[in-house]
């Protein structure tokens, strides 16, 4: 809040050269503070609206589902207005609703955001049986348009996988505004994308056989083509994107494969145990044991720096720490912060479970129950220092954005808190 402080000065009787009588004691120096107080109150009041409650509940029921981005929350929920079963997105900013409209079908709807004055909605068709992404004016729920197959974003760039009836399958960059084609690439073989949070955005098309395509996905120029496999293809392979480097794991071997991402020429390769996933922590990749349990690579060189058993990926890294889970076992929940450098033990937060994050930016939330439905929320950092506890709950299946916290209630409702 914005305090305004507003200088009265001295108040004088300029006109009477001599000592004014005294006034009553009503309208003395008791009586101008009240002034000041007042006018501070009435500027304070005319800066802005009040923020409204920290805390309140919007209606969802059973087959509901909400994504949050920004100060705005939408529910997908069926239409109680309309008849066969139809669905509509409501978006809703504090507890108001902002506007309503009708979605096609009544498939799943996997993912909701907000996109140079567009919402895009990715899911199901209207029968179910393909990809479909609908748009609509995010100041007015106006419909704007819609488009066969999947929309996904790389930064700022959105861009489509056609639908599966496509007998041409390709990638598309579509205009978020009218969602008309700016470029197209033919969808062969697998998909990278470079998600690092600096950089160009870039995607790599690697075929079966011939040549592995990077593209700049705003452009849909070719950055750097090579041919990876002049001799023969790996049979099982999939590919990720690391820090600066395109990863080839081999499913056959349990190796890895790292080629510049600039060049497409080979960094190193490592021979490893077997392993779900590479990822970034900090500085070095690590890859992650289909059971848990990490290992942390030199990503120059491939050499092996440290590993862990217990952990299973991590969450943000931040000042030379890593903030790392446990295996989804639902036996052993929990936390911990581990050293970047050597792994060693910050600090084990047993027991807590971390918020999924719908828009990246926001505190790390996480939860602890208390028993009786309720849960206890606190913030977590890289320090070391136990979680900053930020209130208790009621509710289940959370999600987090930058500045709202969205929880279901037990009824099917959803319990949205403010967190700034």
């Amino acid at each position: 809040m914005v305090v305004t402080v507003i200088d009265l000065g001295e108040w004088r009787d300029e006109a009477s050269p001599g000592p004014a009588p005294r006034p009553p004691r009503a309208v003395g120096r008791p009586f101008r503070v009240l002034v000041a107080l007042l006018v501070a109150l009435l500027t304070l009041t005319a800066a802005g609206p009040p923020r409204g409650p920290v805390e309140w509940t919007l209606p969802g029921g059973l087959g509901s589902a909400v994504f949050v981005t920004g100060d705005v929350v939408y529910v997908v929920r069926p239409d109680r207005a309309g008849a066969g079963g139809g669905r509509e997105l409501v978006a809703y900013r504090g507890d108001r609703e902002r506007w309503r409209s009708p979605l096609p079908g009544a498939g799943a709807v996997v993912s909701v955001w907000e996109q140079d004055g567009r919402v895009i909605v990715a899911g199901r068709s209207v029968d179910d049986t393909d990809w479909q992404t609908v748009t609509y004016d995010a100041a007015s729920g106006a419909d704007a348009w819609r488009r066969p197959g999947i929309a996904f974003a790389v930064g700022r760039v959105l861009l489509m996988q056609s639908a599966e009836s496509d007998t041409s399958p390709s990638y598309t960059r579509v205009d978020p505004a009218d969602g008309r084609a700016l470029w197209m690439a033919p969808m062969t073989g697998m998909l990278g994308l470079d998600v690092e949070p600096t950089g160009p955005a870039r995607m790599v098309l690697s075929p079966m056989s011939g040549q592995t395509v990077v593209v700049d996905a705003r452009t849909g120029a070719r950055l750097v083509a090579r041919d990876l496999y002049p001799v023969r293809p790996p049979a099982l392979r999939q590919l990720q994107i690391a820090a600066g480097l395109l990863l080839e794991i081999r499913d056959g071997d349990g190796s890895i494969e790292a080629y510049d991402l600039d060049t497409l020429r080979p960094r190193w390769t490592a021979t490893w145990r077997l392993f779900g996933h590479v990822e970034s922590c900090g500085s070095l990749l690590c890859t992650v044991g289909p059971a848990g349990g990490m290992t942390a690579l030199d990503p120059a060189t491939g050499a092996v720096r440290w590993s862990v058993e217990r952990w299973a990926g991590v969450v943000a890294a931040r000042g030379g720490r890593l903030l790392v889970g446990v295996p989804d076992t639902g036996i052993d929940d929990g936390l911990a912060v581990l050293g970047q450098d050597d792994g060693h033990l910050v600090a084990d937060l047993g027991g807590w479970a971390l918020v999924p994050q719908h828009d990246a930016g926001g505190p790390l939330l996480a939860t602890r129950p208390l028993g009786g439905g309720r849960q206890l929320l606190a913030e977590v950092d890289l320090s070391g220092d136990p979680p900053s506890i930020r209130g208790t709950f009621t509710g289940t299946d959370c999600t987090t954005g930058v500045t709202l916290l969205v929880c279901r209630r037990p009824g099917g409702d959803y319990m949205v808190r403010r967190l700034t």
